[in-house]
C-alpha cells in the first residue's frame, strides 16, 4: 500500500513539473511586436494671398486716393511708403508723385506681394505771356463750344460728350489758357433749385475736361442758376439754350 501511494505521488509531481515546462515554452513563443510607424506628418501652413486696389487710380497733384487691400493665411502686412499695416484695411494716401505701391504679406507659409500703380497728374509749368497771347473770344468759343443739358438734368448726353471733348483738345494744346465755367438753367423751378443744379452741370463740364487730361487747377466754376438768361422766349427751343455750360477764358 505504501508503495502505491509512492508511485501515485511522484505521477502527479512530474505531471504538474510537464505543465510548467509547457506553459514556461508558451511564454517564449510570444508574438513579435509590430513594427514602429511613424505619426503623420503636420501639413505645410497655406501659403498667404495679397490683393492690393486703389480708388481712383488716376488724380491730380493734391488729391488723394483710397488704398484697399485684402490677405489671407498672413500674419504682417506691410506697404511700402504706408509701413505695418492691418491684414486687411483701408487707408487714404496723397502721393507727390506717380506712385508704385509695393505690398508684402507675411505668414508662416512664406509671402506673398501686391502691386498697383497710381498715376498722378502734374500741371505743366506756367507758360510765361501776356494777355496778347490768348485768343479772341469769337476763335475761342469757336473751338471750345458749350454744352447743352437735358430738361432737370446734368449728365451729358452725346452731344455734349462730343463738346468736351473738342475743348479737351484744344485746351491740353494751349496750356496757357485758365478757363471759367459757368453753370446755366432754364427760367423754370425755383432760385436756389436752379442754382444747385447750375453747379452741377459747371461741374460735370469740369469732370469731363479733367478726365480727358485738362489740369484741375486751370479751372474755376460758377453757377448762374436762372438769373442770366440767354433766351427769354417761351418755348422749348429757348428753354434749351439756357441749360447750359459755357466755356470762358478766365482773363
Amino acid at each position: 500500500m505504501m508503495r502505491l501511494q509512492t508511485t501515485r505521488t511522484k505521477s502527479i509531481v512530474t505531471t504538474a513539473m510537464a505543465a510548467m515546462l509547457l506553459l514556461a515554452g508558451c511564454h517564449k513563443k510570444q508574438s513579435a511586436p509590430p513594427p514602429y510607424t511613424a505619426p503623420p506628418a503636420a501639413a505645410p501652413a497655406a501659403a498667404p494671398t495679397a490683393t492690393l486696389t486703389a480708388e481712383p487710380a488716376t488724380i491730380d497733384l493734391g488729391q488723394s486716393v483710397v488704398l484697399t487691400w485684402h490677405t489671407s493665411n498672413a500674419t504682417s502686412v506691410s506697404i511700402d511708403g504706408v509701413g505695418p499695416v492691418n491684414l486687411n484695411g483701408t487707408t487714404n494716401v496723397t502721393p507727390s508723385n506717380s506712385t508704385n505701391f509695393h505690398l508684402v504679406a507675411t505668414g508662416d507659409g512664406g509671402t506673398a506681394d501686391a502691386n498697383f500703380r497710381v498715376t498722378v497728374r502734374v500741371p505743366a509749368a506756367p507758360v510765361a505771356g501776356t494777355s496778347s497771347d490768348l485768343p479772341d473770344d469769337a476763335a475761342f468759343h469757336a473751338a471750345v463750344p458749350d454744352i447743352f443739358y437735358d430738361y432737370d438734368s446734368y449728365d451729358l448726353n452725346p452731344a455734349g460728350h462730343t463738346a468736351a471733348q473738342q475743348a479737351s483738345t484744344y485746351l491740353n494744346q494751349h496750356p496757357n489758357i485758365k478757363l471759367l465755367i459757368g453753370g446755366y438753367c432754364d427760367e423754370r423751378g425755383s432760385a436756389e433749385y436752379n442754382l444747385a443744379l447750375g453747379e452741377n452741370r459747371a461741374n460735370a463740364a469740369k469732370t469731363a475736361l479733367v478726365n480727358a487730361g485738362v489740369s484741375a487747377s486751370r479751372i474755376r466754376v460758377i453757377s448762374y442758376g436762372k438769373e442770366k438768361q440767354f433766351c427769354t422766349e417761351q418755348n422749348e427751343s429757348c428753354w434749351q439754350q439756357n441749360r447750359r455750360a459755357q466755356f470762358n477764358i478766365d482773363r
